[in-house]
């Protein structure tokens, strides 16, 4: 979990995260950690910058041949 998302939006000072998407994302990561650890899995949940926290992962697992990752749109529409 990225800290900045509950910080004000780029444009307009809104909240990226307000207590219902918190919510729903908080009990989303909880039913995929169940259902990726009903079929011998796990999930990392790590709260932090993306930047640090993945690379402190790749440094404690040691050996990563590859990384995925996505990029928030910071587009700002015009109408």
């Amino acid at each position: 979990f990225d800290p900045r998302h509950h910080l004000g939006t780029h444009c307009f000072g809104f909240p990226k995260t307000g207590p219902h998407r918190l919510r729903f994302l908080l009990e989303s990561v909880k039913d995929l950690r169940e259902t990726l650890k009903k079929k011998g899995s796990t999930l990392v949940v790590r709260k932090g910058k993306p930047e640090d926290v993945v690379r402190d992962l790749i440094t404690q697992l040691g050996s990563v041949s590859a990384v995925a990752f996505h990029e928030e749109v910071r587009e700002i529409l015009k109408w």
